[in-house]
Formats: C-alpha cells, structure tokens, sequence
C-alpha cells in the first residue's frame, strides 16, 4: 500500500497554500530586485517558518506556516544646503544648492530653477 502512496513536500500541504505565500513574498522581492533606486547586487532573502504543534494524544500535528522576505531598502536620496539670513530682515534661510546661477543657461539649453528656499524662525 505505501508504494501507491504519493509523496508530497510538507509546502505543498494546505491546498497548496504555504507555496502561494511563498510566491506571494517571491514576487515581492522580484519588485524590489527591478526598482532602481535599490541596490542591484544587495542580497534578498526569503524566510519560511513552520511550527508543529502536536496534540496532547500525539495523533494530530498542528502546522502554522509563515512566509516573509527581507527587501533591500531604496537608496539615499541627498542634497546640500546652505545657511543665510535674508539680507532684508535677518530671517534665518536654508536653501538648497544648486550646479549653476538660478536663471542660466546649461550646455543643454535647460534653464536653472532658483533653488527651494526654507524659512525658520529663530529660537529666542
């Protein structure tokens, strides 16, 4: 009788359920893998978890699956700022730098915008 038995893997149990979650979270790292703003050669990992809990009588078993990737978080995005007051009042202003003078002209024909400007009160 145990020749005509088919054998399957313990992730093929529960109506195929536990493979789904792991494709589930396979599909999650395939998203992260194609985005570009990670890093492409950063190492992600999936994590299967299967706990047994047998029953009292140790007839019955228990299985709770548990599927979780770790994703490769996105890269730094940065910036520079530079601190000055407005001439005017002596508001404190932080400003973001930019390559060229707001207003000329690259090699490119694109124009620089003026840089984005943050306004803070000092703390007395």
């Amino acid at each position: 009788m145990s020749d005509q038995l088919d054998k399957k893997s313990i992730l093929e149990m529960s109506m195929g359920a536990i493979l789904e979650c792991v494709d589930y979270e396979m599909g999650k790292v395939m998203d992260n893998i194609l985005d570009p703003n990670t890093k492409a050669t950063a190492k992600r990992k999936i994590s299967v978890t299967l706990e047994l809990i047998p029953s009292a009588d140790r007839r019955t078993i228990t299985v709770q699956s548990t599927a979780k990737c770790s994703l490769t978080p996105t890269d730094p995005v940065t910036t520079s700022l530079y601190i000055t007051n407005a001439p005017s009042t002596g508001e404190l202003l932080v400003a973001e730098m930019v390559p060229q003078v707001p207003g000329q002209l690259a090699l490119d024909g694109e124009e620089q915008d003026h840089p984005k400007i943050l306004k803070f009160k000092r703390q007395a």
